[in-house]
């Protein structure tokens, strides 16, 4: 096992793998811009370096500063958290040139699924269902995208091959539409994400996002983890993730569950990852696949009871999965709500000292959260702050625990989208179970403030 390990991140994630690297008795040095020298995780660490400026591009997505502090603090891995640099598959490499172990997949892994053509393709041949499109990239004869379109069926969806994040992407419903929308998507991708390339798809009307959750080791074990429901988005970006997903027969769950499970093994996999589907109509869609732990962990953790950090770390290390799939039961149903620092109903960011924080408590009840009274929220980052995560025996139950987590929650000094997670817990719709990835958005527009 590792003595040391570097945590490339900052916020709730950098707090949370502390955590874990502190149970397994392994040291953590971390690394932070001068806009978080006071944040909890640097004042907690065994080692902390300032590796820059607050900007992230001087900071934590400079590379060379990150590798050089592993270098003279002698940590021997590196864990990147999410966003930033974890699914950089340069940055892997880098490490692991550098001497080091990469806390995730492995650098061809992380190519083949960070394509989104590409990583379709391999799930293809693995047997995984993809929603109807276009056979790889979209070609450059215009009558031959037309005729892809019409074989599909409108409406489409355009999307960047390199795109994520919910950025990239255009919904097309005439054939009069389709050619400017793919040559506007292809300057935005190359733009964005160093890659031009553009695939279209089918564009489900009503779907949910479903998304499982994989852990394989370097033997070629793989297991899935269960399900996660993340139908509660505002412009791709998700608020509030369950486990399990309502309302979802358990056949078809396990089915793709463990197509998810053999296609790890297809590509040798190696780490924590998550399948990413769209589900309409009965049927799952393979979108993507995030190749790093999600924001949404802690809902999993809590239905399965297994550490999914302390995995990414053991299984970085050589270990063999402590686990078979018979093995994994899920118990009970866990919901997490997002909290973000932002006006609760325009989504304004809202930097600035918290002048008042309460965290909830009770049975069942967890809070990932780097903040504290009178910590200053810095405005060159996302405006997440924590989560709060409850478990019950029952939907029901953990439904009762959030709403009166959220109750309990104080935080002054600055916005936070609270009010809006007491009053989701309370619609129909939501406490029914099964809402589309657009529901939330129909819902903001009918309470507009």
């Amino acid at each position: 096992m590792f003595k040391k390990i570097l945590i490339a991140n900052r916020g709730e994630i950098a707090l949370r793998i502390q955590r874990a690297c502190r149970e397994m008795g392994i040291q953590s040095v971390v690394v932070y811009s001068e806009a978080d020298r006071e944040a909890k995780y640097v004042k907690l660490a065994d080692e902390a370096v300032c590796i820059g400026p607050p900007p992230s591009a001087q900071s934590y997505l400079n590379m060379p500063a990150i590798i050089a502090t592993a270098e003279v603090t002698d940590a021997e891995a590196i864990h990147p958290g999410y966003g930033f640099l974890s699914e950089n598959a340069d940055f892997a490499e880098r490490v692991e040139r550098s001497g080091f172990v990469f806390i995730g997949p492995t650098p061809e892994a992380i190519r083949l699924m960070g394509d989104k053509v590409s990583a379709k393709q391999a799930m293809v041949r693995a047997g995984v269902p993809c929603v109807p499109g276009s056979d790889g990239e979209l070609p450059e004869d215009p009558k031959e995208i037309l005729r892809i379109a019409r074989a599909v069926g409108y409406p489409v969806i355009v999307k960047a091959a390199g795109g994520g994040g919910g950025r990239g992407m255009r919904v097309v419903h005439t054939e009069a539409a389709l050619l400017n929308a793919v040559q506007t998507t292809r300057a935005e991708a190359g733009a964005a994400f160093g890659n031009p390339a553009v695939y279209l798809e089918r564009f489900l009307e009503n779907p949910r996002h479903v998304e499982i959750q994989v852990m394989a080791d370097s033997q070629r074990n793989a297991v899935w983890l269960g399900e996660r429901d993340c139908s509660m988005q505002r412009r791709h970006q998700k608020i509030i993730e369950e486990a399990p997903a309502p309302g979802i027969p358990r056949r078809l769950v396990e089915r793709i569950g463990d197509r998810c499970a053999a296609a790890c093994k297809k590509i040798g996999y190696r780490g924590a990852g998550t399948f990413e589907f769209l589900y309409e109509g009965g049927e799952f869609y393979f979108i993507e696949m995030n190749t790093r732990v999600q924001v949404e962990h802690p809902v999993t953790e809590m239905v399965t009871g297994i550490d999914i950090v302390q995995m990414q770390i053991r299984v970085a290390a050589g270990e063999k999965l402590p686990f078979t799939q018979r093995q994994i039961a899920l118990r009970g149903h866990a919901i997490e709500c997002r909290v973000n620092a932002e006006d609760p109903y325009r989504f304004v960011p809202s930097p600035g000292r918290v002048t008042m924080w309460h965290p909830p408590g009770g049975p069942g009840v967890r809070v990932d959260s780097h903040v504290y009274t009178n910590y200053v929220v810095p405005s060159n980052y996302d405006s997440m702050i924590g989560k709060i995560i409850v478990h019950g025996d029952t939907r029901e139950q953990a439904l009762a625990r959030m709403r009166t987590a959220l109750q309990e929650t104080v935080v002054e000094g600055i916005q936070t989208n609270v009010a809006l997670h007491r009053e989701l817990m309370v619609d129909a719709k939501f406490v029914e179970g099964g809402t589309s990835i657009h529901y939330l958005e129909g819902w903001l527009a009918q309470h507009r403030r």
